[in-house]
């Protein structure tokens, strides 16, 4: 499917989660195994031909195609979730909103030393999330991580909040 195709299965939500916001809705792309085929294959392009080791997921869209992922790539998969939601030792990194700061948390040994590293999460906005997930992933011991979403929204320069080499299928 092209971009423009997979565009029109993106919904735009006015007013949610709070007014003033547009949300883009992604259910549609987990809709039939043909557009979520489409969309792993677009996602995982890039990383063909590189040496994956773990595929770690944003809570919680980023888990969706983040297992699709992994899948593909026979990598491991770990989960970066909100506080207090992960069981035994974990590390943790907290980071600053616009209204406050949040925290993500991975399990402690979840990455081994010199793990490289396909950071997933469904959109990039601002850039605050997956710059504290980088941050948290490079502290277990990633060598290096990439950075790779499903949509992202250029006008709020999420980009620019870090370095690592980011990938996305369907640019606004």
């Amino acid at each position: 499917m092209t971009e423009k195709e997979l565009k029109a299965i993106v919904v735009d939500v006015p007013d949610f989660p709070k007014q003033g916001i547009i949300f883009k809705d992604i259910s549609g792309l987990l809709s039939t195994n043909e557009i979520r085929s489409d969309v792993v294959d677009k996602l995982i392009q890039p990383y063909q031909n590189k040496r994956i080791d773990v595929v770690a997921g944003i809570e919680s869209r980023g888990f969706l195609f983040g297992m699709l992922l992994a899948q593909k790539l026979k990598a491991k998969f770990i989960m970066i979730r909100k506080p207090g939601k992960l069981p035994g030792p974990i590390l943790k990194t907290s980071y600053e909103l616009e209204y406050g700061t949040d925290s993500l948390e991975i399990q402690e040994k979840s990455i081994k030393e010199d793990d490289v590293v396909l950071l997933h999460d469904d959109v990039l906005a601002t850039g605050g999330t997956a710059a504290a997930a980088i941050t948290l992933l490079k502290e277990a011991g990633a060598s290096k991580v990439y950075a790779n979403f499903v949509l992202e929204l250029g006008f709020l320069n999420g980009r620019k909040q870090f370095s690592e080499s980011t990938h996305s299928i369907l640019k606004y």
